[in-house]
């Protein structure tokens, strides 16, 4: 497997004082996903959790509803210039009677670490609807509990302590239970891979959770959670206006600014209580 840290010599200049030492850096190296040897996808990831990211980038996508919709997987022969395996190349099988995903050049899933959506053609190609009625579900969070969240997922992120450049998911209760935190240096791989570990324990949809975010919540971080089933969809950074206008449609509950003793509630505020 990559390393999730590296080291790498800096030049650090504090006021006056000029120091050269080695620091600590996050991980990024590319992960190709196929299906049964035909390309499929490729993202800029911290490695670590890669099956999990592998089947959280496939349910949120549709491509596949739970586990029993894949036959197998494994990481295939990628070489580095000493022949040594990289672990950068995951090959899935889907079970008999799966659909592989149509990746025509309309709708191609090649990504980066910054913006998962980047390369799509438009957002009615990206608009997936969810096989779960978010809309439905009546989790009611206390407030108190929700302003709970930033700290917890901060204590619990012990690579970001190493490097700082990392980002953070966080799978909640509505009574601020830990789940499954993931970090990754792209926010939206975090994501899947916190959505991979349940598909893989079979624990889809996630009615009753929150999925707490270290930045901002993007369009295909809402589309994520409710591809999951979250009704809950928390940032400690801004919403975009697509973000806000996909959680009103599918029913999400979407709070920005997280943060202190404050935030922004966006929509389905009837999910809060003691506001």
């Amino acid at each position: 497997m990559g390393r999730v840290t590296s080291r790498t010599p800096v030049l650090r200049i504090r006021g006056a004082a000029r120091t050269t030492r080695p620091d600590v850096v996050a991980a990024e190296e590319p992960l190709e996903i196929r299906l049964s040897g035909s390309p499929l996808a490729v993202t800029m990831r911290t490695p670590g959790h890669d099956f999990d990211l592998v089947h959280g980038f496939l349910a949120t996508e549709g491509v596949i509803a739970g586990s029993d919709d894949v036959l197998g997987l494994r990481y295939c022969d990628s070489v580095d210039a000493d022949g040594r395996n990289t672990y950068n190349v995951v090959d899935v099988d889907l079970a008999p009677g799966v659909e592989p995903p149509d990746t025509a050049l309309d709708r191609n899933f090649y990504t980066s670490s910054s913006c998962g959506v980047c390369g799509k053609a438009s957002i009615d190609a990206i608009r997936t609807r969810t096989r779960h009625d978010v809309a439905a579900d009546a989790t009611r969070l206390p407030l108190e509990t929700l302003l709970a969240l930033p700290d917890r997922l901060r204590a619990a992120q012990r690579v970001f302590d190493k490097t700082g450049g990392l980002h953070a998911a966080g799978l909640f209760t509505a009574d601020g239970e830990l789940v499954t935190l993931r970090e990754d240096v792209g926010r939206h791989n975090a994501v899947d891979k916190v959505i991979g570990d349940a598909v893989c324990a079979g624990r889809l949809p996630l009615a009753g959770h929150v999925l707490m975010v270290s930045g901002r919540a993007s369009f295909e971080l809402t589309q994520k959670a409710a591809m999951a089933g979250i009704p809950v969809l928390a940032a400690v950074s801004a919403p975009s206006s697509l973000a806000v206008e996909l959680a009103a449609d599918v029913g999400i509950t979407l709070v920005g600014f997280l943060r202190g003793d404050g935030c922004n509630v966006y929509t389905r505020e009837d999910r809060l209580t003691g506001v």
